[in-house]
């Protein structure tokens, strides 16, 4: 079991957490327009915002250190801001996705973004400067796809799962789209099953991390999908887990953790987690 060893202060819904060095970034209200950044080294002290002009509803956002920016995606396109960048800008580079709706985002080992399009249950990859390298359509059983990771063997990692849906599952998915393996099923609360799946983190051996989130838990599954153990229990939690960020070298897993009401976010923090 993870232990639980800080909480960013709660505030205003968490739609993104992740980090570059010892700089923790979090995107907190869609509409905010602004990136917060702590320095992980000075009990994660608030320095500064960074603003992302232009931007829409935030849906994710995750940090490159090898290209220095952080990638943000709103329901149609994807924005690229420089972390060198100080405080305000006029503008930040961005380009389509040429789909609307959840757009969620994570790093392929060739430092390219993988952008999940849920509602097209579709996989896009891009360059850091916007150019789409290939498309992947899920098949009709992954329906829901919140998130895709890359392992460093290069295989995919799928999660998937909203209410309603017959099942909930983490996919390894072939490069053709189909489905390897993969772990869970019909909805429920054993160490079998999820509750929407809905992001995921990779260590650096490639063990995953999985935001359950209405079943307020997070687990891991080791590289080749299969259950190790629980890491975040629903008791070290106070609200419902949103986002996921590891942090290789402190060991340490960020969870970007919700409060809902009628289905609405409206409030939320980030919980710090030592997980070795």
């Amino acid at each position: 079991m993870g232990r639980v060893i800080d909480a960013l202060t709660d505030g205003k819904p968490v739609f993104g957490v992740t980090s570059i060095d010892n700089q923790l970034y979090v995107f907190r209200d869609k509409s905010s327009q602004q990136i917060e950044v702590y320095d992980i080294d000075s009990n994660y002290c608030l320095q500064r915002c960074l603003n992302v002009p232009g931007c829409g509803a935030v849906h994710d956002i995750v940090a490159c250190g090898h290209n220095g920016c952080i990638y943000v995606s709103d329901t149609s396109h994807i924005h690229r801001v420089r972390v060198a960048w100080a405080f305000s800008i006029r503008a930040t580079p961005k380009w389509p996705v040429n789909e609307n709706g959840l757009l969620s985002l994570s790093l392929t080992v060739k430092h390219n973004l993988l952008v999940t399009c849920c509602e097209v249950r579709k996989i896009k990859e891009f360059t850091t400067s916007g150019q789409l390298i290939r498309e992947i359509v899920l098949p009709q059983d992954v329906c829901s796809p919140w998130h895709t990771v890359q392992l460093s063997s290069g295989e995919l990692i799928v999660c998937h799962g909203d209410p309603g849906d017959p099942l909930h599952r983490v996919c390894q998915i072939g490069s053709d789209g189909q489905v390897v393996k993969s772990y869970g099923g019909p909805p429920g609360a054993g160490s079998q099953q999820m509750r929407v799946p809905v992001h995921m983190a990779v260590d650096g051996n490639d063990f995953i991390f999985v935001a359950d989130q209405n079943n307020c838990r997070v687990f891991l599954l080791s590289p080749s999908v299969t259950y190790v153990r629980e890491v975040v229990s629903r008791e070290q939690l106070q609200r419902l887990p949103r986002r996921l960020s590891v942090d290789v070298q402190r060991r340490r897993l960020y969870v970007a953790e919700n409060e809902y009401k009628d289905g609405k976010p409206t409030a939320g923090r980030v919980v710090v987690v030592d997980v070795y």
